[in-house]
């Protein structure tokens, strides 16, 4: 498929096109609800001195991802009645002045940032170039532990409290043990405290860094990983393949490059805008000048990639 420049506002992407044919569907269960007392309107209720729009039932059933045209008659009835209920309470609130609270007042100013700065993202990720053919092989085929190779992983997890200068030791009982019956059992013999949990896991729904060592694990062989408290170990109980091929792959590996480009294209404009923007720190936070104010989000923005692959592999879980 090739991108054609449209005009602003001309484009009807697939959402849209949706949002339109449930909105026919709305007026028509509206018109049909006000029998003789008139035709299609663009106010579905009266609630006192306020009205309750289609436009505003349209909202919320275009929140409504899984939504079909035919389910749309009753849900957008539903959707009315909890828009009428809400607007009582909203006239309410402004009878008791709520809306003049400033905690009040600071959420709803807290709402409008965060819209805009959603707003702002969403525009400047729509000049992110869909991904190729190509790349889209290449990706499947750089990563075989999600695809080609995938597994459902049975993990058995140790949280360990220990000092640094203890995991040596650790790592040497921990290979020389039978089972993690046997390495438990030295831990309480030797005081360490513990924690063990059990999980079934599918790649996707693994962080990348640990699928990428977990993959090479066979049935009955375990990891020891340092962490903040001292240590994690995970024993890989048992896996059986259920590869994905290319075909099936292909809408989610296309939703996360297309994701991954976006956000980089964010980046990369937020960092021009604050490059250019005058940022005065003041009171207990002028040390702030100095410290890397960027890498927390370039880090949540790294921890959040493989939840896009989690979501688009969902409906993979059962693949033979």
């Amino acid at each position: 498929m090739q991108w054609r420049h449209s005009p602003p506002g001309s484009r009807i992407t697939p959402r849209i096109a949706r949002g339109l044919l449930l909105g026919l569907v709305v007026l028509g269960v509206l018109a049909g609800c006000g029998g003789k007392k008139g035709g299609a309107t663009q106010t579905a209720a009266r609630v006192n001195k306020d009205e309750v729009t289609v436009h505003q039932i349209n909202f919320v059933l275009q929140q409504q991802r899984n939504l079909q045209p035919g389910q749309a008659d009753g849900a957008a009835k539903q959707v009315l009645e909890r828009l009428i209920d809400q607007q009582i309470a909203v006239q309410r609130a402004e009878d008791l002045k709520l809306d003049r609270d400033p905690r009040v007042v600071q959420t709803v100013e807290a709402a409008r940032r965060e819209i805009l700065a959603r707003a702002y993202a969403e525009r400047v990720g729509e000049a992110a170039a869909k991904p190729t053919a190509e790349e889209i092989k290449a990706y499947y085929d750089a990563n075989p532990a999600l695809f080609s190779g995938r597994r459902i992983y049975s993990l058995q997890e140790l949280q360990i409290e220990a000092q640094p200068d203890q995991l040596p030791l650790l790592r040497e009982k921990l290979q020389g043990a039978k089972n993690i019956g046997e390495f438990a059992d030295y831990l309480k013999a030797n005081d360490f405290k513990f924690a063990g949990s059990q999980a079934v896991r599918a790649a996707e729904q693994l962080p990348l860094a640990s699928l990428t060592a977990l993959s090479q694990l066979k049935d009955g062989q375990s990891l020891l990983n340092p962490n903040a408290n001292g240590a994690t170990v995970v024993v890989l109980a048992g896996s059986r393949p259920q590869p994905v091929d290319e075909a099936r792959a292909k809408p989610a590996i296309e939703q996360f490059l297309l994701n991954e480009r976006k956000r980089d294209l964010v980046g990369r404009d937020m960092k021009e805008l604050r490059a250019a923007a005058t940022v005065e720190y003041l009171g207990k936070f002028a040390d702030a000048a100095s410290a890397p104010a960027a890498a927390p989000a370039a880090a949540a923005s790294a921890a959040s990639q493989p939840h896009d692959l989690t979501e688009g592999l969902k409906g993979l879980k059962k693949t033979k």
